[in-house]
């Protein structure tokens, strides 16, 4: 390289590194100037500090609930992250479940109401709180308000769901609650349902979350109740699980036929937590009676009422009751539908194209493919499968999602059941999809298409009407087709008997 070029290239790089100095100066500039000017802001400013001790007093055991509150909000401040030191954990109980601290000797800021306020760890468990002197009228007692609500929020959605069942005993004691972690993955954005249904169902759950002054203003308990029915294999036990999730409540899962007596399962009620979901699953079969324990209809209508709406039903707050049914709610006491005791109704049908494009993308991961045309068109043609039947065809085959989908084809057109046999042609076609609402894969049954066929009404098709029909309709349409081209028709059906000698006579008539 010649030597001009060489001290071309050097000069370029030495303005390079002149620019980028003086960028890097220029932001370290700013940001001393910044530091400078919040030094002199808070030098100026008239504080005043509150202690947060973790133990009520020196040597008593007692702890300050207001420490583990405020501890817990100050890890959740953005600032936090743009502390100079913090201490990072881990949860002992979940996985991949990391939080910052703050760290001992260092600040995080906060905003509250257009105050400035910031938390110091003072070491020694114990925190300070520091507020401008001439904010702490106006910000100190609503800012401890937000911060205890938003610490008992955040325990709420961290702590541990758990699911309640009544159990029986066999020496005749009273039925009693067994509990167990609740671990069921389900959420409301998983859920296969109608996009517009579940928007409505959420707005409604999270209004109720946001309800407590509203229902107690109106003198109401604060609850709400759900009905879901449909078929089986809808979904309805994952929604309620789901709710469950959203709300971050308990679930308390009650078997009425367990339940013992009214005064019983009166006890059991007032052991149940506020902050809870109380589940019901099969109301309709419960209400159908009929059981081996002798109890008529009637009575356990009536137990259900007093379940639904009685005075032990309302000892706790904020809790959510859902019923489950898979049948109609024709059979069902329209007392037990009322407002009051059932106000929301969820009606959970079988899958139609969009619900199975949910699947498809929560199974697979498919947001479209080739075949969709092809899925489309069979429940546009009125086959429809249940949820839990799509789920096991993607699940087990996951890994091919085009044989996944080829398998899902094939359920659709085996819906229903191909018609009764009329021909040797008719039954070498392939099966077409029916209009029925089944969700369930019918196999054709022989025996009751043949004994169909036989009990047929005289006006009907029998055995051997459907060729006899065939050639009629042929005939006529080489008729009409000769007709309009001029040709006098000829007769195909001379080779009947019966039509021959009829032919016969009317020629010896006309000679």
């Amino acid at each position: 390289m010649p030597l001009p070029d060489v001290v071309g290239v050097l000069a370029y790089a030495a303005l390079a590194a002149v620019a980028l100095r003086a960028v890097l100066s220029y932001k370290s500039a700013a940001h001393a100037a910044r530091r400078l000017w919040r030094w002199a802001d808070e030098w100026a400013q008239a504080y005043q500090y509150y202690d947060v001790p973790r133990l009520v007093a020196a040597g008593d055991a007692a702890e300050n609930p207001l420490f583990r509150k405020a501890a817990a909000y100050v890890s959740s401040l953005p600032s936090l992250e743009d502390a100079d030191a913090a201490c990072l954990l881990s949860s002992p109980t979940k996985t991949n479940d990391f939080s910052l601290q703050l760290g001992p000797g260092h600040t995080a800021h906060d905003a509250f109401l257009g105050a400035r306020l910031a938390w110091t760890n003072a070491g020694a468990d114990r925190l300070v709180l520091r507020v401008r002197r001439h904010d702490r009228t106006r910000v100190l007692r609503p800012y401890l308000q937000h911060v205890e609500s938003v610490a008992d929020e955040m325990e709420l959605r961290r702590r541990e769901l758990r699911l309640y069942a009544n159990s029986g005993s066999s020496d005749g004691a009273a039925p009693r609650w067994a509990s167990a972690p609740f671990t069921h993955p389900a959420t409301l954005d998983t859920v296969a349902m109608d996009p517009d249904l579940k928007a409505r169902v959420r707005a409604d759950l999270e209004t109720f979350l946001k309800g407590r002054a509203y229902y107690h203003r109106l003198g109401r308990v604060w609850r709400r109740s759900y009905l879901l029915y449909g078929q089986h294999g809808t979904g309805k036990s994952t929604f309620a699980a789901a709710m469950a999730r959203f709300l971050g409540y308990d679930v308390y899962d009650v078997d009425l036929s367990r339940a013992g007596t009214d005064d019983d399962l009166r006890a059991m009620l007032l052991d149940t937590a506020p902050r809870s979901l109380i589940l019901v699953e099969d109301l309709d079969r419960y209400l159908r009676g009929g059981g081996s324990d002798g109890e008529t209809s009637a009575a356990r209508a009536a137990r259900v009422l007093g379940f639904m709406d009685g005075l032990s039903s309302c000892c706790g707050e904020e809790r959510v009751m859902v019923f489950t049914m898979s049948g109609g709610k024709d059979g069902v006491d329209p007392a037990v539908l009322r407002p009051g005791r059932l106000d929301v109704h969820i009606h959970f049908t079988l899958c139609d194209f969009e619900g199975f494009k949910a699947l498809a993308s929560n199974y697979l991961g498919l947001k479209d493919h080739k075949l969709y045309p092809q899925v489309e068109e069979g429940f546009h043609a009125g086959a429809r499968l249940s949820p839990a039947e799509l789920g096991e065809i993607m699940l087990a085959n996951r890994a091919s999602p085009s044989r996944a989908l080829r398998t899902v084809i094939s359920a659709l057109q085996h819906v229903a059941a191909p018609p009764a046999r009329t021909s040797s042609a008719a039954a070498a076609r392939p099966p077409r999809l029916s209009s029925r609402l089944s969700g369930h894969l019918d196999e054709p049954n022989t025996a009751a298409s043949e004994s169909n066929a036989a009990s047929l009404s005289p006006g009907g098709f029998g055995k051997e009407t459907p060729m006899r029909e065939f050639k009629k309709l042929y005939g006529l349409i080489k008729i009409r087709s000769r007709k309009e081209g001029g040709v006098v028709p000829v007769d195909d059906t001379a080779g009947s008997p019966h039509r021959r000698v009829s032919d016969a006579s009317a020629t010896e008539k006309d000679r």
